[in-house]
């Protein structure tokens, strides 16, 4: 398990062990989108290795999750950052809470 300090740490350290895609949340099709390959990856297809939360001391706006993604068909390791509590994404966030029930299953 490893703990990060800070949401920069965490992308660093991420970063180090192959997590080097850029994900994003394509919310009409409700997948997400790897930045660098334009690849399109449904819940089904990646999988949540870690969940970082950050929570902002002074500052909500320092409220942030950081989600180490993979995936196996692909072979892509990457990073997906979404805030949270007023400054949350609601696509994002819908995205991940259907793959982490996909995954309970």
């Amino acid at each position: 398990m490893y703990n990060y300090n800070t949401v920069t740490e965490a992308v660093e350290g991420l970063e180090g062990r192959g997590y080097t895609k850029d994900f994003n949340v394509h919310p009409e099709r409700e997948c997400q989108i790897c930045q660098k390959t334009g690849i399109s990856l449904p819940q089904d297809e990646f999988e949540i290795d870690g969940i970082y939360q950050f929570k902002g001391m002074t500052d909500p706006g320092d409220e942030m999750i950081v989600y180490a993604l993979s995936s196996k068909k692909y072979g892509l390791k990457g990073i997906l950052v979404n805030a949270y509590g007023m400054y949350e994404d609601s696509a994002t966030s819908t995205v991940v809470q259907k793959l982490l029930q996909h995954k309970d299953n």
